[in-house]
Formats: structure tokens, sequence, C-alpha cells
């Protein structure tokens, strides 16, 4: 049996985000990649939208995902860690999972260490001058009080109006594309960051649904990890190098190439 020496990374996974066939199809497919991983991970890494909308009430949690929480609670009970970054979909996950699941929940990026070599870790969001109005409104969501105001509404129309909402802002954009290393946010970010912090070897992140692997100087890289509606693409690192790989249902995988 191999060694569970493996640390896998994914984001935006946009779960609920339809309902019907499709949107089953989508879980099921998720599913069938972390079954591929259950014989060597040792931890897997949500970094940040696992669902298009969450929000938990006191006796009630949002309808669905059975295929996907049974198989977290599977890995969790088999000794594979589990750690949920909130998204700025998912921002409103509190106890149920971490209590059911055993899952650890991150609300802000971290570092950490992994076979000697450090990570910055977060969903990716915010680090855009032009995001202040979204960071506003991030800690607004964040408010105790205005989350007990948002727990008053009926579950029904408070899902309704969260699902009409993130469809429509999802409308109305484009296909994300790939700007460049002087023009994407989280690149910037990182160059910045890594002229004081020189020890961080990989900073990965989410929430562009882009996959790419780009280097910012001799010692360090930024990983944005894709997602799971159009590309399928997670992070793997095996305590020597970081891939990111692309999952397809019927040949296996690929490793992409760097930017």
């Amino acid at each position: 049996m191999p060694e569970r020496n493996h640390i896998y990374f994914v984001s935006d996974l946009h779960l609920g985000m339809e309902t019907g066939p499709e949107e089953r199809e989508r879980e099921k497919i998720f599913v069938e990649w972390l079954n591929t991983v259950l014989c060597d991970a040792r931890a897997i890494w949500f970094l940040g939208d696992v669902f298009d909308y969450w929000f938990e009430y006191r006796h009630v949690v949002p309808r669905g995902f059975t295929r996907f929480l049974g198989k977290l609670a599977e890995m969790a009970d088999d000794g594979i860690e589990i750690h949920f970054f909130t998204g700025n979909h998912d921002i409103w996950i509190f106890d149920y999972l971490p209590e059911e699941i055993g899952l650890t929940v991150h609300r802000e990026p971290i570092v950490t260490e992994f076979s000697g070599k450090r990570f910055f870790l977060g969903h990716g969001d915010g680090y855009s001058p032009k995001d202040l109005g979204y960071l506003l409104i991030k800690w607004l969501f964040r408010s105790r009080f205005l989350q007990w105001l948002y727990a008053r509404i009926h579950p029904n129309a408070a899902t309704a109006f969260a699902r009409w909402s993130s469809r429509k802002s999802r409308n109305s954009r484009v296909m994300p594309s790939y700007l460049g290393t002087e023009k994407e946010d989280i690149i910037r970010f990182a160059k910045d960051h890594a002229k004081t912090n020189p020890e961080i070897s990989y900073y990965i992140f989410g929430h562009r649904h882009l996959a790419f692997d780009v280097a910012i100087n001799d010692r360090s890289r930024v990983l944005c990890l894709g997602d799971w509606i159009v590309n399928f693409t997670y992070a793997r690192f095996d305590g020597k190098k970081l891939e990111l790989k692309k999952f397809f249902r019927d040949r296996g995988e690929i490793i992409s190439d760097r930017v």
C-alpha cells in the first residue's frame, strides 16, 4: 500500500451553482477524483469556494452535496487531514462541517510548512487595488450581528436570493483569461510579499478560475489552482516537488505546463 505522504490542493468547486443532473454529475466527477487520492493523501486543502452558496442556520444547512460530504467524512475518519478555507461564496461556514466531518476551517491566509518547504495558502480574493468595495462587503458579511439578522430570513427565501445573485453575477462576467505577471493580482502580491519573506517557496491560491504556475524569482513560485467547472485542476506536493495537474475521468491525469 502506498505511503500517505502527498498533500493535495484544490479550489473553486462551486458545488450547488446549478440544480439537476448536470450538477450531480459534476459532484460525482469530483468524488471520483477523491477516490483516486485516497491511497496516498496525507491532507487535502480546499482553498475556498467549495460551495457556490453556504449558510448554516442553527438547525438547518443547505440541501445536497451528500456524495461529497460523505466522502470527506470517510477520508477524515481514515486519518486524512481536511482543511477548508472560506471563499467569497462560502464565507458563512461555521461549526457544522468541523463538528460533523472533523475538518479544519481557515478564514484568513496562512503560512505553513510541509517537508521543510514553506507555503503561503489563501483563497486569493481581495488582492486587487480595485477590491475596496468587495473588502467592505466581506467585512459586513463577517459581522456577527448581520449574520444574526440574515439568519432570521427563512432558509427557502435566503437560498433562492443567494443563488439568484450568484447566477446574475456569474452571467455578467466574461470568461477569465490570464493577464500576465504584471497584471495578475495574486502574482503581484506574491512578488511583493516574497521580498521580505524569502523563506516561502510556494504561493497557492484559487479564486481566479485559472490554472497557472509562475516562477516569481529563483526560489519561489505562484500557483493558481483553476476550478472544477471548466478546468478540473489541482496541485499535488509529494514532499519534493509541487505539480499542477488536471483530472480526466477516461484517461487519467496530465501535468499542466508552466506559464
